[in-house]
């Protein structure tokens, strides 16, 4: 398929292309994304008994967060406490993500953004640079050609309302807005209290973070590609009203408060691999054609567990003991192709049939 870019978009994409990975706020910090079995994957529902399973080490309490609009404030459990736990699930490009809060005022249910609210940054490719055109400090386009060529399109900025009272669950930032609706996100909330209230609020969604995510639509939209050991730029802020006459916080996972437009002051997050309790000792494998002519093909062990020793079975009468070998079949066919793992964890088998198709 031929792409045609406008020549402003390319002119903005040449030039983030060719920028140098910008630096994560915070270094030495790596905040981890829990990953969820395959078959314990997250319901959105606001209920939280799906996330049991997360380990408190990937719980982010408030010991993380910092008022930028008072850096000496420190956050009081009695006025407000928030946690925020964040998953994936391996062949899924979403990100998970369970806020809980509790606060003794909750102000919610006024016109546009004057409520509270969690605001969420996400840059899947750790692109870097600005978000939104105010940042630029050396703009190339019109201020108009800007904001309809990178506003939000390299990396995605959520205001997710808490709560959604008469509004759409989140806002976000630029012209791209079919990112915050099925397919690509879902939310679901669980509350009891009205404004001004006391009470705990739970947030539970998924987002599809973007590679490029621009005004078009998402015809030429790219998904950002989650592997394990991945690492992304994400913040938070909770933006955090106390109450009639009183202050107000920015409560900021970064050090810097213009993460909300700068991607390369977000914090970096690793993708993890499955936990020992939910790693089973399974066989499992892919592959890919080299050489279609050739009959080449390259296969890869992707087995759960600890194997140390694999047969595989090529489905034409050749076998091999390697991890991931590369095998040139003789003819154009179908082939039914077996991995056989052994470790101390026992034996496992994987038949995948008809996948390798050489036809």
């Amino acid at each position: 398929m031929i792409r045609r870019f406008s020549a402003a978009t390319s002119l903005l994409l040449f030039a983030v292309l060719s920028m140098p990975l910008s630096a994560l706020d915070r270094p030495g910090t790596t905040f981890k994304v829990f990953q969820f079995p395959a078959d314990q994957i997250p319901r959105i529902d606001g209920n939280t008994e799906d996330w049991n399973i997360v380990p408190e080490h990937y719980v982010i309490g408030m010991d993380q967060l910092i008022d930028q609009s008072d850096p000496g404030h420190k956050p009081d459990p009695s006025d407000f406490d928030a946690k925020v736990k964040v998953g994936w699930v391996k062949g899924l490009n979403r990100l998970y993500f369970l806020y809980e809060a509790y606060a003794k005022y909750w102000k919610f249910g006024n016109p546009g953004l004057n409520q509270d609210i969690f605001e969420l940054v996400v840059d899947g490719d750790l692109s870097g640079g600005p978000l939104i055109e105010r940042f630029d400090e050396a703009p190339a386009l019109s201020e108009r050609d800007q904001h309809f060529s990178m506003h939000g399109v390299f990396a995605q900025n959520y205001h997710i309302m808490t709560p959604d009272l008469g509004k759409d669950w989140a806002m976000t930032w630029g012209c791209n807005s079919y990112v915050k609706q099925m397919p690509y996100a879902n939310a679901a909330y669980k509350y009891d209290f009205n404004p001004g209230q006391s009470g705990k609020l739970t947030v539970e969604f998924w987002i599809t973070p973007f590679d490029y995510a621009g005004c078009e639509g998402p015809q030429r939209a790219v998904e950002t590609s989650l592997v394990e050991n991945k690492l992304l730029g994400i913040s938070w802020a909770i933006l955090k009203h106390d109450g009639p006459g009183r202050r107000s916080a920015f409560w900021n996972l970064s050090r810097t408060r213009e993460m909300y437009g700068r991607a390369d002051h977000l914090v970096a997050f690793r993708l993890m691999p499955l936990e020992k309790p939910w790693r089973k000792f399974q066989a499992d494998w892919s592959f890919k054609i080299l050489d279609m002519d050739r009959r080449l093909v390259a296969f890869q062990d992707e087995s759960t567990g600890e194997p140390t020793a694999w047969k595989w079975d090529f489905g034409d009468g050749s076998t091999s003991t390697e991890r991931n070998p590369i095998h040139q079949y003789s003819r154009g066919a179908d082939y039914d192709v077996v991995l056989e793992i052994v470790g101390p964890e026992g034996v496992s088998r994987r038949e995948k049939i008809w996948d390798v198709d050489l036809r």
